[in-house]
Parts: structure tokens; sequence; C-alpha cells
């Protein structure tokens, strides 16, 4: 151990000079040591970011006050403070204490700086906090997000039996790693949904979404609506649902009001009476009650007619019985009516709300009006394309469900016990499909979790894997007032919903989402964009981090944030399992090497 380093000869801003004065070529590695200034009444710490063979340059990052560490620079050392490396008393001050055994701890990793110095950080301050982890392909994201969960829940004699994380699972990789849970622990369970129709895959289930659970703007956002004045006929259409559903009489009254409004609607607009009688026909082709129908008789004095006969369009291009068709289909107006909200849930399938959808198209007046069509028509194109599709079996679930109970459903195991982990496998399914359904699940999850009576009790975890393809700045906040994982990073710690965040490209990200973590990760970054985003976005991020995070080994990393109180340099465990991220062997494919 060095005594004394040298001689402060020079103190420039938070940057310390010291002139060497021992042998410095017989000594190690001194590069990102920490040292302590003390001068018998303070003790400041720095860590060395320069050694030449005549003198050290040192980064202040904090001071030792009694038996704590304060990160920050609030004080300079003196010219007559004695320049020391760091003992280990201090060190764990400054890095976090060595060996924990309760459960407000985990391991991290080792520190890549101080030879096999375990980094604990406290559960709390890491995971009640939004966070992320950078870093370019290969640099060994998936494998840090892996061996992280791998630590939570083998590495402690403590189990987190209460947990609820669910990672969006851009390509299936994290099965392999989580799956053996069970087996480490019975208590322990990880579940896995996937997006391929076609899997024969026993351990996984396909992934279904109720749809009368979704909202007015989940819908615009499954349907890819660009336009705010789309959102009334969404809305229309979901209260349209469940009286075209209905049975009672109250339902019937509703359903035979909003079809006469409808041809109502087309018999006074003016148009002439064969494209008169060509859309009502269209409608109660469609649309029809018992009572009122193509087939409804309408009775006059000596005769009776079914309404069909009686749009009839003579020879001369005239409805002659247009006046008493406009009184019959006035009878089954209410006045004053208008559609009512859904009481309780209904189910319904993407053919009812199809169904929904078009009628309430027709009751806007696509069929009178161009501009209408224009913008709404759209929406009608998706949607059938969506309900005759492979993916509207996402949305065929089988029995009545509440918003808390499909959460709870998800995290039930086949033998009915809780999983802490549930990993949706979205790699089989297009980027804007993918990303419709991450925010869908993501704003039930934090719907349910701002609902709860206990709110904050049971702790939501989304994490989204190739988070830049899915949390991004999107149209969501002018077609609907807020991006949900915005709203999360900056709601969600409250109700207990913690987003995290895994990216090759930070610079993609949503500023609003990136800018709320508190906590980062950040591997192997070489994009000159990214580097730059990160050291205007992240917190605490020198030029010596951005010069070092260039030239990091895969499964090294920089991690600060609430978490840590200084930068601190670390190397991961590989995890056990790994991940399926490996790249392709291609010169052992391409000459058939064994």
């Amino acid at each position: 151990m060095i005594g004394n380093l040298g001689k402060i000869v020079d103190i420039n801003g938070n940057y310390v000079t010291i002139k060497i004065e021992f042998n410095v070529s017989g000594y190690g590695n001194l590069m990102n040591i920490h040292v302590v200034f003390d001068d018998g009444t303070k003790r400041i710490v720095g860590e060395i970011l320069k050694v030449t063979i005549q003198d050290i340059v040192v980064g202040i990052v904090g001071e030792l006050q009694d038996d704590a560490f304060i990160p920050g620079i609030n004080a300079k050392p003196s010219f007559a403070s004695v320049v020391r490396i760091i003992n280990k008393e201090e060190l764990e001050l400054v890095l976090g204490p060595q060996e924990v055994s309760d459960s407000e701890h985990m391991y991290l990793g080792k520190s890549a700086i101080y030879n096999g110095y375990r980094i604990n950080v406290g559960v709390n301050n890491f995971f009640s906090n939004h966070f992320a982890i950078l870093g370019n392909t290969g640099s060994g994201k998936s494998c840090t997000f892996a061996r992280i969960i791998q630590n939570i829940f083998t590495t402690s004699k403590y189990l987190p039996v209460n947990a609820s994380v669910f990672v969006f699972d851009a390509y299936g990789e994290y099965k392999n790693a989580f799956s053996f849970l069970h087996e480490f622990n019975n208590q322990l369970n990880y579940k896995s949904y996937t997006t391929n129709i076609e899997t024969k895959d026993k351990d996984s289930e396909l992934l279904r979404i109720p749809l009368w659970l979704l909202d007015v703007d989940d819908i615009a956002l499954l349907l890819g609506a660009t336009e705010a004045s789309q959102l009334p006929i969404i809305e229309k259409a979901l209260k349209l649902v469940p009286i075209l559903k209905g049975t009672d009489e109250e339902a019937i009254k509703c359903k035979n009001d909003i079809i006469a409004r409808a041809v109502l609607d087309i018999l006074q607009s003016g148009k002439d009476s064969i494209k008169i009688r060509d859309q009502i026909t269209a409608v109660l082709s469609t649309f029809h009650t018992d009572m009122l129908s193509l087939e409804s008789q309408i009775i006059q004095p000596g005769y009776v007619r079914t309404l069909k006969q009686c749009i009839y369009v003579d020879n001369s291009g005239k409805m002659q019985e247009m006046e008493l068709v406009v009184n019959f289909i006035s009878t089954f107006i209410i006045e004053g009516f208008e559609i009512p909200n859904p009481k309780g849930n209904v189910m319904y399938n993407l053919d009812d709300l199809e169904q929904a959808l078009n009628f309430a198209l027709i009751s806007e007046g696509i069929l009178k009006s161009d501009k209408v069509f224009d913008y709404a028509n759209i929406l009608s194109v998706r949607l059938h394309a969506l309900a005759n599709g492979e993916y509207k079996e996402y949305f065929n679930y089988g029995q009545m469900v509440t918003k808390s109970g499909y959460i709870r459903d998800l995290m039930t195991t086949y033998d009915g016990g809780k999983a802490q982990l549930v990993g949706f496998n979205i790699n089989y399914i297009d980027d804007r499909t993918a990303k419709s359904i991450t925010k869908i699940i993501s704003r039930l999850l934090f719907e349910v979790a701002a609902n709860s009576e206990n709110r904050g009790k049971f702790p939501f975890h989304i994490i989204i894997e190739e988070a830049h393809r899915y949390v991004q700045k999107d149209i969501d906040q002018e077609l609907l007032g807020y991006n949900i994982f915005d709203r999360i990073t900056k709601e969600g710690r409250k109700y207990g919903v913690i987003l995290g965040l895994i990216t090759q490209r930070p610079s993609e990200l949503s500023e609003t989402s990136i800018s709320q973590c508190s906590n980062f990760i950040v591997l192997r970054t070489l994009h000159p964009k990214d580097l730059q985003y990160i050291k205007e976005m992240v917190p605490n991020v020198t030029d010596e981090v951005i010069a070092i995070l260039k030239t990091l080994q895969p499964g090294s990393a920089i991690a600060f944030g609430s978490a840590f109180k200084v930068p601190v340099s670390i190397k991961m465990d590989k995890p056990s399992p790994e991940p399926y991220s490996n790249n392709s062997d291609v010169a052992k494919i391409w000459y058939a090497l064994n």
C-alpha cells in the first residue's frame, strides 16, 4: 500500500493534480482507483482519471463524514492533504458493503477495478425506480438483465415470492434463462406467453387479450388511428357493442332507435331515390331486429306491405311511399335518446366490434359524406383485416374476466401458483401490432395498479426489450393526450408500476421516458449520436465516462444513478443458463464443421 501518493500541485475546478513521489512503474494499474485527501479535518474522495510518470490527475467524487460517504462536490482538498489509496472500510462506504445477508440488498456483479470486490446494491434503491440498460448489439444487454433477475431469485436466502415482473421479449430470448426457476425452488415460477399461433411448445401459452377490457385509446392504437376525429367513431362503436349484442327489451328499444335514426338520415339526405333505396337496403340487411327489418309490415287501411316493398322505386325514379316509410321509421325514435354508456363488462369478439364500428360509421353519416368516409373508412378496413386475419386469435378470450382478474390470471400458473416472472414473446408479430399490444397490456397493468385500494402494495415491473421500437415519441400525445410509457415513468412510482428499458439505441427512445429513469447500466456504446444522447439525458455522465463506454468489454458496464453513490465499473457474471441471444456461428455453418 502506498502511504502517500505525492504532493498536490494544482486544484482546478473538480480536478486535482498530484506530483508523484514514488516509482509508479513498480505498481499495477492505478486508473480509476479511489483515493482519499486527508488533512486531519476532512476526507475528500476522488477517482484517478489520468496517470503519467510524473503526475496523477484525480476527479473529486465526494466526501467521507464520520461513517458515511456523501457523494457530490461540496468541499475541495487543501494543499496540505495527505493523498492515499482508499482503504477497505472507506471503500465499502463508497461502493457498498461486501457481505450482505438481508433482503434489502442484492448482488449485482463484481468490480472491474477492485479484483474480486462484490457490488451489492439496495433493492429499493434500484427496483423502486425506473431504470435503463443501454448498449450496442453484442455488448451483453440481454445477459446483463438475465443475470440481474437470476441474482435476485437465486443468490439470496430470501425469496421474492411476491414479485410481479412482466417482460416484453422482442426475440423470445429469456425463456431459456428463466424457466429453471421452479426447479431451483418450487415457490418460484416463470410463465411464458407466445405470439406464435402455430406453437407446439407445451410450456408456452398463446397470448390472448379480452377485447372488452380495451377502451377507446387501446382500440385507436390497435387500428392505427391518426386523427382525433376518429376517436368519437371508436367511442360510439364501443357503446354500441353491448346494445347490438343485447336481447332484453331495453336493448332492443335502443337498437331500434339507433337503426331508425340511421335510416331516417338516409331518407332525408336529399339523394336520388335509387341511392336512398340501396343504402336503406344495405343498412337493414346488416342491422335489424324482429320489429325493424326489411320484412317489417306496414299496415295501411285495406292492405299490408313490407318495408322492402314500400321503398320500391318506380320507372320515373320516384319512391312513391317515401312519406309512409318516414312515418313508420319515426315510430321507433325515442325522444331525447342518447346511446347509454355500457353497464359493466359485456363479452364480445372482433366480429361484434366490426359490426358495431360499421354501424357507428353509418350513424355518423359515412353514407352521405365523403369527408366522413375519408377519415373513418380506414378504421373499418383495418378492423376488418384484423377480424379476418390470423392476429384475431390474440383477441379470442374464452371467458368473462375483469381487468384485475385478467392481470391476476396472467400471473397464475397451470397448477394455481403465483408466477413471479411473466414473459411475452412478441417475436411473431409485426412491429406495429407488437407496439400496440405492449402498450395495451402496460396500460392495463397501470390502470389496475392505479385503481387498487392498496396502491403500491403489489408493485408491477414492466421490462421492455428493444425498447427503442416501442417506447418512442409517437403520435399518442397529440391523438390521445398522453403516451402510456411517459405516463408510467412520470406517475407509475406512486402506484408501484416501474418501467425497465433495454435498448441499443437510446437516442430513439422517448425523451420523457428515458429522462425519468433513475438508474442506468450502460454497456459498450459506440454510436456518436447515442453517446451524445447519453451524455445529455443521463445525469452524472462525464467525458471520462463517455470515453470508457467506447472501450468496454462485452459484459462490462458502468452503473450509476440513485442506487449508486458514484459511477461504478462492473463486470457482470454470465447468466446460467443464458438467454438465446448468441450470434450465428457462420464459419461452422458455412463449412459444415462438427
